[in-house]
């Protein structure tokens, strides 16, 4: 089964005007060419820069290790918190 092109009712093909301009950067594959060099450049200098990726099991590591340094904190909380509970009710309100 092949696929035709949508024809809408209001579209009758013509062109109103030409977007095409001569000029443009998506005309000059001499530009696209040295920008498409110059992102390869920059994604190679970023490598280098940041070095090699973590694995996952490294990264299971560091992600499991931030939850237990913020359970850790949340802990230190709650009996801070429980600690001014009994200091309120046994000491302050008597």
């Amino acid at each position: 089964m092949q696929t035709r092109k949508k024809q809408f009712e209001e579209d009758d093909g013509r062109v109103i005007a030409n977007m095409d301009v001569d000029g443009m950067p998506w005309h000059d594959r001499r530009a696209r060419f040295e920008e498409r060099l110059d992102q390869r450049a920059q994604r190679t200098q970023r490598a280098q820069m940041y070095g090699e990726r973590i694995t996952k099991s490294e990264a299971r590591q560091y992600t499991f290790y931030a939850l237990l340094a913020g359970m850790v904190i949340v802990a230190v909380f709650a009996g801070v918190w429980g600690l001014l509970i009994l200091f309120m009710t046994q000491v302050w309100f008597r």
